[in-house]
This record gives C-alpha cells, structure tokens and sequence, in this order.
C-alpha cells in the first residue's frame, strides 16, 4: 500500500490534538452580499487571522511537535516561496528549534520579514534556474537537520486538514467545498477530513490559470510538471508539479479543478476587504474568485470556502488592487 493510500481523517483528528494551543481556531465567515452573489449558503474559512498568517501554521506545529529531542536540538531545513517557510519559523521560534529556510529573493516582503523576525536562517535561491528541493536537501545531510517539506510529507497533510474539522464543526454539513490546490497538501487534508464528516460533499480545487499543474495531472491520470514555474501574483500557488502522496490523494477526492484568471484574484482580495473586512493575498483569494466568477455554481447550497492566507505587504495590496 502507497503511503498516500494509508492517509486518513484519523491522522488529521490526532493532529487536532497535537497542535491544540499552538494555533488558532480561526473563525467562520458569513455575509449577505456574498450569498446573493452565490445563490447559496458561503461559509469562509479565514486563514489570514491564523499564526503566521496563513493555514501553514498547522503542518508546521504538526511536524515540528513530533521531532524527537535530538532532531529538535540539531534542528531543521525547509524550502519555501513563503508561507511555509513564515510557518516553520514560527512553530520552530516557539519551540526552540533552530531553523534554515530556503527561499527566494521574490518572495513578499511580509512572508521573508517574518522569518528573519523569528530568528530563521535564510538561504536564498532562484526560482527560474536552482533546485530548492536539492538545496534543503543538501542542507539537510550536510548539517544533520531534519527536512520539513511544504505539503508532500503525512504529517503535515494532517495538520493541514484540522482545518476542515473546524471549519463544518463550526458551519455545519456541507454540499460544496472549493480550496485552493498548489502542491496539493491543504486539499489533501482538508478534503480527507471532510469526507469523513460529510460524505456527500463535493469537491473543487483552485488554480490560477498560469499554473494549472493539477487540472492537467487529473486529466491526463498521472502528474503532469509544467514546463517553467508558473509566473502568477498567486506567489504561494507556484509549484510546478502536485506532489507525490497529495496527489495519490486529491485525485480520489476531487470533483475537478477550474482555473482563476489574474484580474479575478485581484477582484476577489477587493472583495474580501470591501465586503468581509479582511485583507487577503493572491493564492488565498482564488477560492472566491472561482465563486464570484461563476465558475462553480450550486445554488441553493451550503458552500464552504478556504481563504488560505493573508500575507501581503500594504504597498503590495494596494498596487495590486489599483491595477
């Protein structure tokens, strides 16, 4: 049996109780405008307001609690173009273990700030010739440090999936949820959960347009690796490729995948801020934007969304929205 196959809601279920005061039970987000726009029921998961600023907070306090004492007093190595990186920083600050984060110069602001803050190394790469999985890798067997990948790894899987056990503890059943899909982790975990509590819901992931990785992989039954990393504001929904175990995963549990255009992220994020006075950044608004754009529809449904982060500069928001 594929490591993939033995994934299950149990795992998240036992990650809910690891990281139980690490990180945050964000809230449920309804509003009038939004259901009229959707002609149905929306429940938003608001990942911007968890530690870290995204839901990367808990595969990262998931992985990191389940170091043994000499991984954690030799430490860690994580690549990352930065949510993950500003996840493993924060869990490893809190935790006292040290931390090398490989990432790249492109990175936000607000993502790279918050690792240097927390006292990570950086170590930087680029993303249109270097190998950061070869790099952390490197760093890895050359210092003795532990590897945290970004969503292919169990563990972190599970930790992600506690959000969808809040999410429809706090909402209720739903018919429909729509998550955004890079390397597959979020979606594998939360897709998991939720079929165990809602057997019945269906399930769409999120991709911009550039990057449509898991789209192709599901049409053509195997992964699929695009031929240069997506150029896309969705910085965090840059992967060139699904990951190995997520997608032994996701392609049990998904409906399909639709894409997002760039201009339809940006009239998302304005609708988040307008409308549930929340800022969010690119690749935690495509949920939405696949919603207001009608490109999933289910009237009359209960309808669950993941806004998956909300790490993005003032200057940057505010460029991105006068565009």
């Amino acid at each position: 049996m594929a490591d993939g196959d033995r994934f299950s809601a149990a795992a998240v279920r036992q990650a809910a109780q690891r990281i139980a005061g690490h990180v945050k039970r964000t809230p449920v987000l309804t509003n009038a405008t939004l259901d009229d726009r959707a002609g149905a029921q929306v429940f938003a998961k608001a990942e911007p307001l968890q530690r870290s600023g995204s839901f990367k907070a808990r595969g990262a306090f998931n992985r990191l609690l389940q170091l043994s004492g000499d991984e954690r007093r030799r430490g860690i190595v994580a690549y990352s173009s930065g949510n993950h990186g500003a996840a493993v920083a924060t869990a490893a600050a809190e935790l006292e273990i040290p931390a090398v984060i490989v990432a790249p110069h492109s990175a936000p602001e607000a993502k790279l700030g918050q690792m240097k803050a927390l006292g990570a190394e950086l170590v930087w790469y680029d993303p249109a010739c270097d190998d950061r999985v070869a790099i952390a890798t490197g760093i890895a067997a050359e210092r003795g440090l532990t590897l945290i990948p970004p969503f292919d790894d169990l563990d972190v899987m599970a930790g992600q999936g506690t959000l969808a056990l809040e999410l429809i503890e706090d909402a209720g059943p739903l018919d429909l949820l729509l998550v955004p899909v890079s390397g597959g982790g979020l979606l594998a975990g939360v897709g998991t959960m939720a079929r165990e509590l809602c057997p019945e819901v269906r399930l769409i992931g999120v991709e911009p347009a550039a990057g449509d990785d898991t789209a192709r992989s599901l049409r053509a039954g195997r992964r699929v690796r695009l031929d240069a990393t997506p150029e896309t504001i969705a910085d965090g929904l840059r992967v060139p490729e699904p990951g190995e175990l997520t997608f032994a995963v996701n392609r049990r549990l998904l409906e399909r995948v639709v894409t997002v255009e760039e201009d339809e992220i940006v009239e998302a994020m304005r609708f988040c801020f307008e409308q549930l006075k929340l800022v969010v950044e690119p690749s935690g608004a495509v949920a939405l934007a696949a919603l207001l754009t009608k490109r999933v529809e289910a009237p009359g449904a209960r309808i669950g969304i993941v806004l998956s982060g909300g790490n993005v500069d003032a200057a940057r928001f505010t460029t991105l929205l006068a565009k």
